[in-house]
């Protein structure tokens, strides 16, 4: 039998090295950053931040892997995966952790005891926020 009503997260957006951002950023497919973002990121997929990628603002995902650097809180439903290179500094919230020898992190972690923690219920939350501002005004 076929799906029903998922959609196809067989996007990727690509930030590449030597480009910089400031905003939010709010997607529903993967996301890699080998640039800088300044604002939040909230996507339904996966982020990806290579080695030379930088965030400094809070990041929403499904799932993520970090070679590179985060100032900020990191809010994952499903696997946070912190490579060798990676340095986070700021308050974690997930499911499953996986942290190889080398990585730098400093600050909370939080592990949930569901896949539908409260990564996904804040990225949920954000949303209706949102849907309801635009409502209201």
């Amino acid at each position: 039998m076929g799906k029903y009503n998922e959609t196809d997260n067989t996007t990727i957006n690509l930030i590449s090295n030597g480009t910089e951002i400031t905003g939010d950023i709010k997607s529903n497919g993967d996301i890699r950053i080998d640039g800088s973002l300044t604002g939040s990121l909230s996507t339904k997929g996966k982020v990806v931040i290579g080695p030379t990628g930088k965030i400094n603002g809070e990041v929403y995902c499904k799932n993520s892997e970090v070679s590179g650097t985060v100032e900020g809180k990191i809010s994952v439903g499903q696997l946070l995966n912190l490579k060798a290179s990676s340095k986070i500094t700021g308050d974690v919230i997930t499911f499953k952790l996986s942290i190889e020898p080398g990585a730098k992190f400093s600050g909370n972690c939080k592990m949930s005891e569901s896949e539908d923690n409260e990564g996904t219920a804040t990225l949920r939350g954000r949303e209706s926020e949102k849907t309801g501002e635009k409502q209201s005004k």
